[in-house]
């Protein structure tokens, strides 16, 4: 059984490279037979390509993707100081 950094190692690799996610910031982690996603994404779509690419880098693995979606808007005005 490959150890669990080296999975952790190949999915976070998966998630980067892939041209369906390359996403850098996200924590991927291995308990047992068990694989947590954790961090944060833009949208609903990115969360799920990014459940779909770590399930195909870790077969064997139960994916538990706790991605959180947030809302990144542009600034406002800017603030001018006096």
């Amino acid at each position: 059984m490959e150890a669990p950094q080296y999975v952790a190692a190949r999915v976070q690799a998966a998630l980067a490279e892939d041209g369906r996610t390359h996403e850098l910031g996200i924590r991927v982690d291995i308990r047992g037979d068990q694989l947590f996603l954790r961090g944060q994404v833009s949208g609903a779509e990115q969360r799920e390509r990014l459940g779909l690419v770590a399930h195909e880098a870790a077969p064997d693995l139960r994916v538990h993707n706790e991605i959180m979606v947030v809302d990144f808007t542009e600034p406002g005005e800017d603030e001018h100081l006096d």
